[in-house]
């Protein structure tokens, strides 16, 4: 598929998928989210970890209102159901890790496609708005699921009421977010956070994914029995054996991966 609105590129097991439509502040449109779906498919075949980044000041401002002409004749019901559900499934079933790499202004939908992510680390510039209720909506892409799991109901409903941007600092204070980093040190910070999980053991990685994301809906004794049948599925990879030898020998495992 060639793109048009991301870019997408894979080195040494790191795809980065990079929104660009820098004169729109990267706001998605029907195209954008078709080729995310797309390009999220295709690493989670070729690559050890994913980063979503944006191109230009902004990360994402969200729904691009002026896609198809007329905000008041768009469907929201179907554009949700039909390309926004399947373009964040894609995220959140990644097989390997995920990063948010959200280098500015996040704003409604593209704020809660960052949240989509495993991992997302920020610039110190950026800024995480649910805008929804400024033009009369409700948080969506997901935003009301990732919301109160992350902060808090409180935070939730008052992010969401309020629509006011909430700041990379204050979004890990919150839990939003893993980490903020000074802008001038960004690029190059995610960049080697992307490359120590590229060099990671992905079959365990992507059992941390499917059992953090059981441990909201299972009680005590369904996790610890997913943890059992996972943990014994890591235990017979060849991945588990060299972390164990290089334990013993004190040296760097040597991961293969998949």
């Amino acid at each position: 598929m060639d793109y048009e609105a991301i870019t997408y590129a894979l080195t040494d097991g790191v795809a980065v998928l990079t929104l660009n439509r820098p004169d729109k502040m990267n706001a998605l449109n029907t195209q954008m989210r078709a080729e995310i779906a797309h390009a999220m498919r295709v690493a989670g075949d070729e690559a050890r970890v994913v980063v979503i980044t944006g191109a230009g000041r902004a990360f994402c401002a969200g729904q691009d209102l002026g896609d198809g002409g007329n905000a008041a004749t768009l469907n929201m019901e179907r554009t949700l159901r039909d390309e926004y559900e399947p373009m964040l499934r894609r995220i959140m079933d990644c097989p390997v890790p995920t990063i948010a790499a959200v280098n500015g202004a996040a704003a409604g939908a593209g704020a809660n496609l960052a949240l989509a992510a495993d991992v997302v680390i920020a610039s110190e510039a950026a800024s995480f708005t649910q805008a929804f209720t400024r033009i009369g909506l409700i948080p969506d892409a997901g935003g009301t699921y990732w919301l109160p799991r992350q902060v808090g109901f409180a935070r939730a409903m008052g992010a969401a009421l309020f629509a006011e941007p909430v700041s990379a600092h204050q979004a890990v204070e919150w839990g939003m977010i893993w980490e903020a980093v000074a802008p001038d040190a960004f690029d190059a910070h995610w960049r080697a956070r992307a490359a120590k999980l590229a060099q990671g053991p992905t079959v365990a990685y992507s059992k941390v994914k499917e059992a953090l994301r059981a441990s909201g809906q299972n009680d005590l004794e369904q996790q610890l029995a997913l943890e059992a049948r996972l943990q014994g599925h890591c235990g017979a990879t060849r991945d588990f054996k060299e972390g164990v030898l290089a334990f013993l020998e004190k040296r760097a495992a040597q991961f293969e991966g998949r």
